[in-house]
This record gives structure tokens, C-alpha cells and sequence, in this order.
């Protein structure tokens, strides 16, 4: 794989005259002219000024040239979505998203640039002055990061620019150099990535991957957002999302933060289609913390996460849905193992496996559906699996102490304290549901209700049984 970067030019280090005048605006107009890389443009002739830099990069991809660039571009949209992209991990990308993956307008053909950070950065800087554009980056190429531009190792993105990568396309902020995160999307900003992984961000603010900021917008399709780290006060190690994302077929795994939002940190819209958000860690929200707003969550996997609080998704108001989702192998170190909702928010799970979650010294291994104030927060599960999640104190599968309703749904080999299978302290109904072979240490193996109304509905199939060392605690219908 190739390595090329830039390189800092002695009194860069000082941070007025970086502001004033950095190291990409001197090169980044030359490639400008070099490559005429407009929101429209062909590459032409490199400038006199970039020619051997720009032929060196070229000849250093498959092809040699930017014209065979382009050819294997094509070839490999055609060859690399059909194959590993959506019969692998893309989750039947091909089925779900119809003609847009076939080609043009999900990953539609743009203007080359060859394997030089310096030449991204033009065309970024070209593209927010024309109005935007669509860009080709090279295959087997790390575009590596070296220079601090305004937080981020890339101008701010402040029109629709869409990044096209291939096999093994990378773009990663060099080792030993100053923190910054890769991508800051501002207001008007509309960054699509697809294919491209993104590494290496490191900051102290919000984002350590990409930070979106309100009136900005951030797709990626295909991508892996991964080992990015935020180390000071701020949220989301691998996304901070304050405008609106869309993650599709993606990855965001192995982000790490202080404080919220391990994978990403939302207070926008934020949707996540078929992608694995995993192995983040955090102090709420491990994989990931939504903040008001609206997620939602269609198949894929938020799994391996840690925080203190909600190990896998934290939900602060808002509401939410989880559609087809494994939420599994969480860790809280606190309360809400897999999930924790709160503060009036709405959260439905449908279709949910919630399974194999621990809260180590707290409440709830699988899901902590948390009481307000005000505002009663509402939990509904449908037809989904709660299954293995453990708790050091109350409520192993589920511990309610808000609204929570459950339909056609199994509880079944939870384990706490006090209520293995669900702790109750709210208003608590299930319909169709079974909730069996819990096992609690102390008392009520299925359900332990305490100050809290539980309705069985038995004639719809309810069943608590086999649960030890008792099915029920003060449950009107339910056998001890």
C-alpha cells in the first residue's frame, strides 16, 4: 500500500502562522491548476509546477495513468460491489438499496486524484469554491494527514462533496503529529463516503473521526470510521453527529471517548442501516449515545461495546427504533448493559436480539428502561429475543422503572440478584410473552414487582415459567 504525504514546512509548527497562511493553501492551488479539479472537470496535464509529483502518484496506481485510473475505477465498481461488498458483510446491500448500488448514483464516477494527501486537499479546497464535486481516490492508497487545518486534517466540507474509494482506500492522520480529527462537515456541507476508511483522528473537541456540525450532513456507504480517539472533554470517538448521518453498510468500531458516544455522539438525525457499530468504548453510551432527536436502526449489530452507562446504546429522550438489530456482548460497568433509555425518551426494539449484555455492578444486563421526572419514558419490544444478559443486582433481562410493554416477545436464561428476567418498579404489560428459565440469586427468578403494576394478559399467551428460584414476586396471576 501506498504512503504519500505532506510534510510541514519549517514555522508551521507556530500556530498564528499556520492560521495565516497554512502549508495545503500554497499547494493545494498549484493542484488545482495541476489537475483543473473542478466540481465538473476532467483531469487534464499536470501544471509545470506539480507535473512530476502528480505523474509519479499517477503511475503509482493500477493503470499508470489518470485515464486507466478512471478504467479501473469503473472495473471495480462493477467487479468489487457485486463481489465482496454486497454478498459479504454488505447485508444484501444490492437487495435493500435496488438500482443505487448498481452504479451511478450511489457511487457516481468523478474526478481523479491521485495518491497525494496535498492533491486531496486541493480538491476539497477546489470543490468548496465551485460549488462541490465528485472525486475518485486511488486504490491500495493511504492518503496520510500531517497538517492541522482549523481541527481537522481536511478543509471543512461546506458543499455536497462526495469521496469515491476503492480496495484498500484509506484516508488516516499520521502517527506523531499534532491531534486533529479527519473531517469537519459545517453548515451546507454534504459529505458522502463510500468505500474509504477513515482512521487515525485524534482530538480533544467532538468527533474523532468526523465531527458534523448543525446544517451539515454526512453519509457513508461501505465505509469503516474505526480506531479514532477523542481525549479531552468532548463526545463521539468515531462520529459527533449535530446536523445529520446517515451510516449504510458501514462500520464504525474500535472509537474511543472520555465521555459520550464511544462510535457516535447524536443530537440530530441519525439513521444506520445494515452496519456493525462495534468495540467502542465510552463513559455513556459505548456504542452509541443519542441525545434527543430521532434514531433509527435497521439491521446490523451494535455489539462489544463499553461505558459506565449504557453499553451499548444510550437513548437521552428522543425516540428510537431498532429494527432487525443484535444488540449483544455490551458491557455497562453501571446500569443498562445493552440499552439504557431515559429522560422521557421513546424507544421501540422490534424484532430485536437483545442477548449475552452484563451490567457488572448496576442495574439491568439487557435493557434499563429508566423513569422521569416529568415525562414518562416508553419502552415497547415486539417479537424480539431477550436472552443471557446478567446483572450484578436487579432486573438481568430488563429492569422497568417507566412504561414498558412487551408482545410476543421471550425473556428466557437471564440472571441477576432480584428479578432475573425483569425487575419491575413501573407499569409493566406483556402480551404473548414468555418469560422463562431466568434465575435469580435471591428472589423472583422471572418477575420481582416492587411498587410497580404488572398485567400478564395470560389469555394471549403469557406464560412465566421455569424460572428459579421462583417464576414471580407480588405478580397478580403468576404463580410462585
Amino acid at each position: 500500500m501506498n504512503h504519500q504525504h505532506h510534510t510541514h514546512e519549517p514555522g508551521t509548527d507556530r500556530p498564528d502562522e499556520r492560521r495565516a497562511r497554512p502549508r495545503w493553501w500554497a499547494v493545494g492551488l498549484a493542484g488545482v491548476a495541476g489537475l483543473a479539479l473542478t466540481a465538473v472537470g476532467v483531469a487534464a496535464a499536470p501544471a509545470a509546477g506539480t507535473a512530476g509529483r502528480a505523474a509519479t502518484s499517477a503511475e503509482t496506481q493500477p493503470g499508470g495513468s489518470h485515464r486507466d485510473n478512471d478504467k479501473s475505477k469503473h472495473d471495480d465498481k462493477g467487479k468489487g460491489d457485486k463481489g465482496k461488498g454486497d454478498k459479504g458483510k454488505g447485508d444484501k446491500g444490492k437487495k435493500e438499496e435496488g438500482k443505487s448500488d448498481k452504479g451511478k448514483k450511489e457511487t457516481p464516477k468523478g474526478t481523479p486524484v491521485p495518491c497525494d494527501a496535498d492533491l486531496l486537499i486541493a480538491a476539497i479546497t477546489s470543490a468548496n469554491a465551485t460549488g462541490g464535486g465528485v472525486f475518485d481516490l486511488a486504490k491500495e492508497c493511504t492518503y496520510l494527514l500531517t497538517a492541522d487545518i482549523d481541527g481537522a486534517g481536511l478543509p471543512a466540507i461546506v458543499t455536497p462533496i462526495t469521496l469515491n474509494g476503492g480496495k484498500n482506500t484509506t484516508i488516516e492522520r499520521a502517527a506523531a503529529v499534532d491531534e486533529f480529527r479527519i473531517f469537519t462537515v459545517d453548515t451546507g456541507g454534504d459529505l458522502t463516503l463510500n468505500h474509504l476508511k477513515i482512521t487515525g483522528g485524534q482530538t480533544d473537541g467532538n468527533g474523532g473521526g468526523v465531527l458534523v456540525n448543525p446544517g451539515g450532513a454526512l453519509t457513508t456507504n461501505h465505509s469503516a470510521i474505526t480506531r479514532n480517539i477523542v481525549d479531552g472533554d468532548g463526545d463521539g470517538g468515531g462520529i459527533a453527529n449535530l446536523g445529520t448521518t446517515r451510516v449504510k453498510y458501514s462500520k464504525v468500531d474500535w472509537n474511543i471517548t472520555s465521555e459520550q458516544g464511544g462510535g457516535i455522539f447524536s443530537t440530530g438525525l441519525l439513521e444506520i442501516i445494515k452496519s456493525h457499530i462495534d468495540n467502542n468504548t465510552a463513559d455513556q453510551g459505548g456504542g452509541i449515545l443519542q441525545s434527543g432527536s430521532t434514531i433509527t436502526v435497521k439491521g446490523g449489530s451494535i455489539s462489544g461495546n463499553q461505558a459506565s452507562d449504557g453499553g451499548g446504546l444510550y437513548q437521552l429522550g428522543g425516540i428510537g427504533r431498532l429494527t432487525g438489530t443484535k444488540v449483544a456482548k455490551n458491557t455497562a460497568s453501571g446500569n443498562g448493559g445493552g440499552i439504557r433509555v431515559g429522560e422521557g425518551g421513546q424507544l421501540t426494539l422490534r424484532k430485536v436480539n437483545l442477548s449475552d449484555n452484563s451490567a457488572l455492578s448496576g442495574v439491568a444486563g439487557g435493557l434499563f428502561v429508566e423513569g422521569a421526572e416529568v415525562l414518562d419514558t416508553i419502552a415497547v419490544v415486539e417479537d424480539s429475543i431477550i436472552k443471557n444478559n446478567t446483572a450484578s443486582d436487579i432486573g438481568g433481562g430488563i429492569d422497568n422503572s417507566a412504561v414498558a410493554v412487551l408482545r410476543n416477545t421471550k425473556v428466557i436464561g437471564n440472571q441477576a440478584n432480584e428479578g432475573a428476567g425483569i425487575f419491575n418498579s413501573g407499569t409493566l404489560t406483556l402480551f404473548g410473552t414468555k418469560v422463562v428459565k431466568n434465575i435469580a440469586v435471591t428472589d423472583g427468578g422471572g418477575i420481582f414487582n416492587t411498587m410497580g403494576t404488572v398485567e400478564l394478559n395470560t389469555a394471549t399467551g403469557t406464560v412465566v415459567i421455569k424460572n428459579r428460584p421462583n417464576n414471580c414476586v407480588d405478580v397478580p396471576g403468576c404463580a410462585g
